[in-house]
C-alpha cells in the first residue's frame, strides 16, 4: 500500500510541475529587424540577458572555416566603449556570470546578472552589436586561444575527433561535413578585412534574438531595449541557398584513427532529417529505448548480461539542416566490432518489426516529460529555449507545447520510423582505431 501511495505522489508531483512549467512570454520586433522575447518571473532576484545570433559553421566560406566559433571568442575582446580585456572584469564585478557558444547552426551568448543590473546586461550586448573593435591584436590574441582550445578538446582528447570522422563521410556536399572548430591553417590565411567582413554580414540585428528573462519590470526594460538596440542599422538579409544532399543508397564502410585511443570503436551511423521534422522526435524516442541509462535494451544485453561491450549509446544528433543517428560501442577485450554491430541490428530490427512494450512506451513517456520539465527548471535554461526555438525552429511556443509531440508519438510510429531510417543500405559503418607509429 505505501508503494502504490507514493507512486500515485510521484504522479501528483509531475503533474503539478508540468502544469508549473508554463513559460508565459512576450515577442515582437524592433524596427531594424531584431527580434526580442521577454519572460518576467520575479520569484528571484535574476535576469538573463542573451543574444543568438543565426550563423554558425554552416555558413562559413570553405576555405574560411571556423570563423563562427572564432567570433564567439573574438567579440569578448572589447567594444570602442568597453576597453580591451575589461569585458569579464565588468561582469563579474557586478556579481554576474557570462558565457557564449557555438554550433553549425547558430552562436548564443549571454550574461546572468542581479535583476538590478538588467541594463548593463542589455548596454553590453549592444555594445557587441553596434560597437565591436576587431583588430589584428585581438584577432591573434584568439587565434593562440582557439588552437590551444583545439589542442585540449579535440586534437588530444580521446575520440575527440570521431564526430568529425563521421561527419566528413555522411555529408558530400553540404557545410555540415566540416568541423565548428574549424581548421587552423584556415584561421592563420584569413585576412583581417575577411573577419571584419563576416561581422558585416551576419552580427546585425535582423539576424539574431534578443531575450531578456526573470526579474524584470517589462514597461522599463523595452524602454532600454529601444534605447540600447533601437538606434542600430539593420542589415543586408541574410540568404542562404546550401547545397542538399543525395539519399544514401549504399551501405559504406571506413576505417579512421585516433593516437591518443587504446580500445577501438564501432559506429553505425545514418543521415536523418532535421530536428524540426516529427520525424526527429520519434527518433529521440528510438535513442531513448535503445540506451537510455543502464535499464536500456543495449546497455543490459550488451554491457550486463553478454559483457561484450564496455560502453554503449545510441544518439540522435539533429540539426537545423539534417541529423545523424549514430549506434556507437566500446568492445570489452577481444569482441569483434563486426559482433558488436550485429547485436545492435539486432535490437534495431525488432523494433521495425516488433511493438515496443506497454511498459517500455510508458517508461519513455516518463523520462521525456521528466526532461521537459527540468528543461525549463532555471531563468537562464528558459532564456535558451525561447531564444532556440525562435531562431531555428520558428515557433516559440514550443517551449510549452514540444512535450505534446512526444506524448503524442506511439509504438507505431516508432516502428515505422526506425524502418524509414535505420537500414543497412543507408549507414556508414566507421571502425574507429588506435592510431599506430607506422601509420
Amino acid at each position: 500500500m505505501k508503494k502504490h501511495f507514493l507512486f500515485l505522489t510521484a504522479l501528483m508531483l509531475v503533474g503539478y510541475n508540468s502544469i508549473a512549467q508554463k513559460v508565459e512570454f512576450e515577442e515582437y520586433d524592433l524596427d531594424n529587424g531584431m527580434h526580442v522575447i521577454l519572460h518576467q518571473d520575479n520569484t528571484a532576484p535574476v535576469v538573463t540577458v542573451s543574444v543568438m545570433y543565426h550563423v554558425g559553421a554552416k555558413d562559413e566560406d570553405p576555405e574560411r572555416t571556423g570563423f563562427a566559433h572564432f567570433f564567439e571568442h573574438l567579440l569578448f575582446e572589447g567594444t570602442e566603449n568597453i576597453p580591451r580585456g575589461e569585458w569579464f572584469n565588468i561582469v563579474t564585478s557586478n556579481g554576474g556570470s557570462n558565457n557564449a557558444n557555438t554550433t553549425d547552426d547558430r552562436t548564443y551568448y549571454y550574461e546572468v546578472f542581479p535583476s538590478n543590473s538588467v541594463e548593463l546586461g542589455l548596454w553590453m550586448e549592444s555594445e557587441r552589436l553596434l560597437h565591436p573593435v576587431i583588430n589584428q591584436i585581438g584577432v591573434d590574441t584568439q587565434n593562440e586561444v582557439v588552437k590551444e582550445e583545439k589542442r585540449l578538446r579535440v586534437d588530444n582528447q580521446p575520440y575527440g575527433n570521431i564526430l568529425a570522422e563521421i561527419k566528413k563521410r555522411m555529408f558530400k556536399v553540404h557545410p555540415y561535413k566540416g568541423t565548428t572548430i574549424g581548421e587552423m591553417e584556415h584561421l592563420d590565411a584569413a585576412t583581417l578585412e575577411e573577419f571584419q567582413a563576416f561581422n558585416k554580414k551576419y552580427y546585425v540585428p535582423n539576424n539574431a534574438v534578443l531575450v531578456v528573462a526573470g526579474d524584470i519590470d517589462k514597461t522599463e526594460v523595452k524602454k532600454m531595449i529601444q534605447d540600447y538596440f533601437g538606434p542600430i542599422p539593420r542589415g543586408e538579409d541574410v540568404v542562404r541557398d546550401l547545397p542538399r544532399e543525395e539519399p544514401i543508397t549504399e551501405p559504406m564502410r571506413d576505417k579512421a584513427y585516433d593516437p591518443n585511443i587504446q580500445i577501438p570503436a564501432v559506429i553505425g551511423a545514418y543521415r536523418t532529417p532535421s530536428f524540426k521534422d516529427r520525424d526527429a522526435y520519434v527518433l529521440d524516442m528510438i535513442s531513448s529505448y535503445l540506451s537510455g541509462g543502464k535499464s536500456s535494451i543495449l546497455y543490459k544485453k550488451l554491457v550486463d548480461e553478454q559483457k561484450q561491450a564496455l560502453a554503449v549509446q545510441a544518439v540522435n544528433i539533429s540539426q537545423e539542416d539534417y541529423g545523424i543517428y549514430a549506434l556507437f560501442a566500446l568492445p570489452l577485450g577481444d569482441v569483434p566490432l563486426d559482433t558488436l554491430i550485429s547485436e545492435m541490428d539486432e535490437e534495431v530490427v525488432k523494433i521495425q518489426t516488433e511493438l515496443i512494450s506497454e511498459r517500455d512506451y510508458q517508461k519513455l513517456q516518463n523520462q521525456f516529460e521528466n526532461q521537459f520539465v527540468n528543461s525549463n527548471s532555471s531563468i537562464s535554461g528558459i532564456a535558451n529555449s525561447l531564444a532556440r526555438y525562435y531562431m531555428l525552429y520558428d515557433d516559440v511556443n514550443l517551449i510549452n507545447n514540444e512535450i505534446d509531440i512526444y506524448r503524442s508519438i506511439t509504438r507505431e510510429e516508432m516502428r515505422d520510423v526506425a524502418k524509414k531510417y535505420l537500414n543497412p543500405d543507408q549507414r556508414l559503418i566507421l571502425e574507429y582505431l588506435p592510431k599506430k607509429d607506422d601509420q
